[in-house]
């Protein structure tokens, strides 16, 4: 990946890995935009985004996104978007319907065109694997610290913990399989796989910057 060009680094990850974290710290670093699930659903469901609609806007005017991004996301409210990413993990995803993906994947390739990012998540590994500068990234966690963290930040029973991680994992691996015919966890989809067992966000962000240097 050439950091000096436009770029995009999709960050897939277990739930409770401290994935979506390392998306956030290593978007800082590089100074350029994080976008996840939680993003993206707010957006469609708050302005009613659909691949038609897009194509209206984008038929108005050429920077659509830009513009778009201009006028909302600096007024967007944090503690919706954290509402929309606490109660999107136990999320029916394989009732995601066709035109719903549709859309997503149109959002992200028009965010793809107008910046460099980094785009957690939503098949963007499969979304962007044509991408001329794309770094595709897989994180995984042995699953005693997935249920930990995952412990810490819901407040819920170890129990209760696995039964998340198990139902999440089930449907996210579901969803990639209707939607990409392919699966993610095969490493052939990434340039780089991470395994936190012994590592913190900030070291798997270097190894990640030593990597793109």
């Amino acid at each position: 990946m050439k950091k000096d060009e436009k770029f995009v680094i999709t960050i897939n990850r277990e739930l409770g890995s401290g994935g979506r974290t390392v998306g956030e710290k290593l978007a800082r670093k590089l100074g350029v935009p994080f976008y996840d699930k939680a993003l993206i659903k707010a957006l469609m469901e708050e302005y009613h985004l659909t691949v038609e609609e897009i194509e209206h806007l984008k038929g108005q005017k050429d920077r659509w996104w830009k513009d778009f991004q201009r006028r909302v996301l600096p007024f967007y409210d944090t503690a919706r978007i954290q509402y929309y990413y606490t109660n999107s993990n136990l999320e029916p995803e394989l009732l995601t319907s066709g035109e719903i993906f549709k859309t997503e994947t149109r959002i992200l390739e028009e965010i793809a065109k107008e910046e460099s990012c980094i785009i957690a998540g939503r098949s963007g590994f499969y979304i962007f694997r044509k991408h001329p500068n794309h770094l595709s990234i897989l994180i995984q966690a042995p699953m005693e610290n997935r249920i930990k963290r995952i412990c810490g930040k819901q407040n819920i029973s170890e129990k209760e913990a696995l039964e998340t991680i198990n139902k999440v994992d089930k449907m996210r691996e579901n969803y990639i399989n209707t939607y990409t015919d392919t699966s993610r966890y095969d490493a052939r989809n990434y340039d780089l796989v991470f395994n936190m067992a012994d590592h913190t966000e900030d070291e798997i962000v270097d190894l990640i910057l030593q990597y793109i240097k």
